[in-house]
């Protein structure tokens, strides 16, 4: 289910460049969505903690569940820091919850969207090329990592598309965007030193 404000109302009906909708410095799209674990996740109620939002790709993905397995880990270290993660998937709900994998993802929420709708709202780009360039360049090897790391790895299911590009946003504790990162391939994410740094007790 999906609740808008809106500026996301406004925003689809214009979605010509979608990656011109979101800025530095400004507040981020707001929602009220269900989780896979039938959580209702309410961005304004992380007002007061920083956020990490980030956006992957279908749930067999092995560049997108190598980063989550990363994040996963750092959970807690984060957490210390203020920092809360909510993570979206471009899989359905009966997908992403047949894995074990994500199944312990929780409590970091995991939020289905299939159809793409907050994808749309904060700009996640769609590359056939640059998503094509990555699996030529670097699959086997990021193939290799997935299975020593025991994270899932398999074909797109249904609708899920193969040219989705990750993202991944900053906020801080007014919900202001901070932080943007558009992945220019499959293995370009925000590196944990920027965490670190954004994260770090003043």
């Amino acid at each position: 289910m999906f609740i808008f404000n809106s500026y996301v109302q406004n925003n689809l009906k214009k979605m010509t460049n979608p990656s011109s909708l979101i800025e530095l410095n400004v507040t981020a799209p707001t929602f009220i969505l269900k989780d896979i674990f039938g959580n209702m996740i309410d961005l304004q109620a992380y007002k007061g903690k920083k956020v990490f939002l980030g956006f992957f790709r279908h749930a067999g993905c092995p560049f997108c569940n190598l980063r989550v397995h990363a994040l996963s880990k750092a959970r807690e270290k984060y957490r210390e820091r203020n920092l809360e993660m909510i993570f979206f998937f471009e899989s359905r709900e009966d997908v992403m919850l047949k894995s074990i994998f994500h199944r312990e993802v929780s409590p970091v929420p995991i939020i289905s969207d299939t159809q793409k709708i907050m994808y749309a709202t904060y700009g996640i780009e769609n590359s056939a090329s640059k998503s094509t360039k990555s699996h030529l360049t670097s699959f086997i090897q990021t193939a290799i990592k997935a299975k020593l790391a025991n994270v899932p790895m398999h074909m797109k299911a249904g609708d899920e598309s193969i040219s989705t590009m990750p993202a991944e946003f900053l906020l801080d504790e007014n919900l202001i965007i901070r932080k943007i990162h558009y992945a220019q391939n499959l293995n370009d994410r925000l590196g944990f030193d920027v965490l670190d740094a954004f994260t770090e007790p003043k």
